[in-house]
């Protein structure tokens, strides 16, 4: 079995569960762990995810963070003496992170209770800025569920983005395939 399938399987069987009203913010991730090799299968199979999460009678949304630096660069007013002066990025990285905060908490809080944001593009903010900064900012928009895609690895409650740099625990909800 494919890890996406086994990943898709493993979410599955997580919708089925009741859904407690009195978890904290970051109780409400799922992270969705898989090898960074294995980031366009996923990305291929998102449709399927959000299938069954329909199936399941939830709501379904892909919140994509991949084009977000970009995106925040390209409107940013110093954007060519950054690209003069790489080193200059440094300071305004700050900028940026709450630039992504804005974008996601609004994206979040426009979802219905019942419902689960499916997050992609972790591995794009990678020497940007950390994801776990970035959820757990985040999570308290968050009405329903987030399944967070994650590229990297999980050693206990320790994730490691793309396998490289030294991780955080978190107590969100790991999905392993």
């Amino acid at each position: 079995m494919t890890a996406s399938k086994a990943l898709l399987q493993k979410y599955r069987a997580h919708l089925e569960l009741r859904w407690p009203t009195h978890l904290s913010a970051t109780e409400r991730v799922w992270i969705a762990v898989y090898d960074p090799g294995d980031e366009r299968r996923i990305r291929a199979a998102l449709p399927e995810f959000g299938m069954a999460t329909e199936a399941a009678g939830v709501h379904w949304a892909h919140i994509d963070l991949t084009t977000e630096f970009a995106a925040w660069m390209n409107a940013h007013p110093y954007r060519d003496a950054y690209f003069r002066e790489p080193d200059l990025l440094a300071s305004t990285l700050p900028d940026f992170e709450e630039h992504l905060l804005g974008h996601l908490r609004a994206a979040l809080a426009a979802l219905p209770e019942r419902s689960v944001a499916g997050v992609t593009g972790a591995g794009a903010l990678f020497g940007l800025t950390r994801i776990s900064r970035v959820i757990e900012r985040a999570a308290p928009a968050l009405r329903g569920r987030m399944l967070l895609f994650f590229p990297g690895s999980l050693e206990g409650h320790n994730y490691r983005l793309l396998n490289a740099r030294d991780g955080w625990n978190y107590h969100s909800v790991p999905l392993v395939p």
